[in-house]
């Protein structure tokens, strides 16, 4: 009697499929617009698949080609942030989670400094209690020789400043804290009610004759 077919001749010839890209999405800081990166890896090698060479990449640099272009960026993460400083400007992205963890809590509003440096300006008239608009430079920092400034997230005010020149801060040190102007207002809290009056001390009791 004939054998069952066994291993790739009972299903049929066995077929490489190409797994699909890799996928990551970022939130670009102060405007919020999301972008979504799709890559793959081959023999170690990053291929985007936006058309862009990766020509180096290291976790504090990262040299891409466009259109027989290099362009040469330096990176710094702390946490969920990314900044990117290259010869077009400085960029800060949030790298949102592939699966939203419902214990993860964020502080909204924090400026956090981007890189170790030295606070060296801080916007005119900048204290708790202003009024900032979104995407406005409120802290210089100076790392590298070269200043890079800290944006607002959004509109509202500035409820916490810990930063003051002359300040010499690490990466992911908490510079400021901005109130969304649209966030909704915490709940009140009633007063206490007044304590109750302390009771009248007592008269003495007369003393007797004897």
């Amino acid at each position: 009697a004939d054998r069952p077919a066994r291993g790739p001749a009972r299903f049929g010839a066995w077929r490489n499929l190409a797994s699909g890209p890799q996928r990551r999405s970022l939130r670009a800081e102060p405007d919020g617009a999301t972008y979504e990166i799709a890559y793959r890896t081959a023999r170690g090698a990053l291929l985007p698949e936006t058309g862009e060479r990766v020509l180096a990449a290291a976790p504090d640099r990262v040299t891409l080609e466009t259109d027989g272009v290099t362009h040469h960026f330096t990176v710094t993460a702390h946490g969920s942030r990314v900044y990117v400083d290259g010869a077009s400007g400085a960029y800060t992205f949030t790298v949102l989670p592939r699966f939203t963890d419902p214990d993860e809590r964020t502080e909204p509003g924090s400026l956090l400094a981007p890189m170790p440096g030295t606070v060296v300006r801080l916007a005119d008239g900048l204290a708790p209690g202003a009024a900032v608009e979104a995407g406005q430079p409120l802290v210089w920092l100076e790392a590298m020789k070269m200043e890079h400034r800290v944006l607002a997230p959004a509109s509202g005010t500035l409820t916490a400043l810990h930063a003051a020149p002359g300040l010499q801060v690490e990466v992911g040190a908490l510079l400021a804290v901005v109130t969304d102007a649209d966030a909704p207002p915490g709940p009140v809290s009633a007063p206490p009610d007044p304590a109750p009056p302390a009771p009248a001390p007592s008269a003495p009791a007369p003393e007797e004759n004897a």
